[in-house]
């Protein structure tokens, strides 16, 4: 009952209606000397703001208006990873001028965020593999004046596709109210786990005091983000279960809220029990877990999102972009798109298209995040390339 009033909720609050999306080919070019074509909205450009990079992920915004974005360098556990200062960009060429080493030497840098204290102090919050930490941010410089703070830690093995466990990025959000909220993935596919802190959202004072669990049953969250006073967070399912269930999915999430995994899972706007691990709904009762806010094809891999306001056209307005990164299975055609969310409960709409192609994968999407109205970047971490999505002035 109470994720039903939940969805009703969600789906009768007031919205702008979003408009029709018709695509068209847009060439995109690459240093490496690669071509090929995405498709856009009609009315939207694309062009490549910064490239020659490796596995580049999240994207923030810090407080004297620099972009920060992190660079994992490849799908392995390494300590190879990258924050980058992305400066100087041109909106009339849509590049960065300048692409920056900010850290360096790091393990599985996957997401990071910015805070100001009510003492002024401003700070970076960076989440690896097996830590959280924090700089002491100054405007302006190009490397840390500051030694990092270890917040929390956190278990840090997993990455084994044999065996089945590989969740090793962690991702950061800081709330309005200033708390900090990290998502652990789990440590397999389905499994009871060991570890609470596994499959869990964390809150917790700025400085790491007073951690708690703020959800569990999150079998990875990758995306996580503050939407006023809303915790939104994309979620991978599980894949024991075939082709096409569960739903990838997108929360609202709930203070408190248990999301199911690894006993309960969601299909298309219904949860079910995993008929493996909660055998006659005897682990837990899956009519309590929340239902999602939208749902994906299976093994979509949805990560980063970006949420988009009125001051936007009606493509984007009232609507949420969400990079589908797409499964490791290529030959399923799940995901490797951004996909517009226009309301809670809705069909998810191709909204970019073509990172794969004719069997070919030409990029996996990772994050989106705003620069404008009508205007957002794309993170890529399979060319290693930052898009800028845009409409020209006038194209509304």
């Amino acid at each position: 009952m109470k994720a039903i009033l939940l969805l009703l909720s969600l789906l009768l609050a007031p919205g702008a209606v979003a408009a029709p999306l018709k695509l068209a080919p847009r060439p995109v070019s690459l240093a490496d000397g690669r071509s090929f074509t995405l498709n856009l909205p009609e009315g939207f450009e694309i062009r490549v703001a910064a490239q020659g990079l490796r596995r580049v992920r999240f994207l923030t915004r810090s407080p004297d208006g620099r972009m920060f974005l992190t660079d994992m360098y490849n799908r392995t556990d390494n300590r190879k990873g990258t924050v980058y200062v992305l400066d100087g960009f041109d909106p009339e060429t849509g590049r960065f001028k300048s692409v920056s080493p900010y850290l360096t030497g790091l393990r599985n840098p996957n997401s990071l965020a910015f805070y100001t204290d009510p003492q002024g102090a401003v700070w970076l919050y960076l989440a690896l593999t097996d830590r959280l930490v924090r700089y002491r941010y100054q405007a302006g410089e190009t490397a840390p004046t500051s030694e990092p703070q270890t917040l929390a830690t956190f278990p840090d093995y997993g990455l084994s596709y044999k065996y089945g466990g590989w969740h090793l990025t962690r991702t950061v959000a800081i709330g309005p109210h200033g708390k900090v909220y990290v998502a652990v993935g789990s440590s397999c596919n389905a499994c009871e786990e060991k570890e609470e802190v596994r499959a869990s959202l964390l809150e917790m004072d700025p400085d790491g005091g007073h951690l708690r669990h703020f959800a569990r049953g999150l079998r990875n969250a990758v995306g996580l983000r503050w939407i006023g006073d809303r915790l939104f967070a994309t979620n991978m399912g599980a894949d024991h279960l075939g082709d096409h269930k569960p739903a990838d999915t997108f929360y609202a999430l709930q203070d408190g809220a248990n999301y199911g995994w690894p006993y309960c899972y969601q299909s298309w706007r219904t949860v079910y029990g995993d008929p493996k691990y909660n055998p006659g709904g005897k682990k837990l009762s899956c009519g309590e877990v929340p239902v999602a806010y939208a749902a994906f094809d299976a093994h979509s891999s949805p990560l980063g999102f970006e949420s988009f306001d009125a001051t936007n056209g009606p493509e984007l307005a009232g609507s949420f972009l969400v990079a589908l990164h797409g499964s490791t299975r290529k030959s399923l055609g799940h995901g490797y798109r951004i996909a517009r969310v226009s309301r809670p409960g809705a069909a998810p709409e191709d909204f970019i298209t073509g990172f794969l192609k004719n069997g070919k994968i030409l990029g996996r999407p990772a994050d989106v995040l705003s620069v404008g109205p009508d205007a957002f970047l794309i993170t890529d971490d399979y060319a290693g390339v930052v898009y800028y999505v845009y409409k020209p002035q006038g194209g509304r």
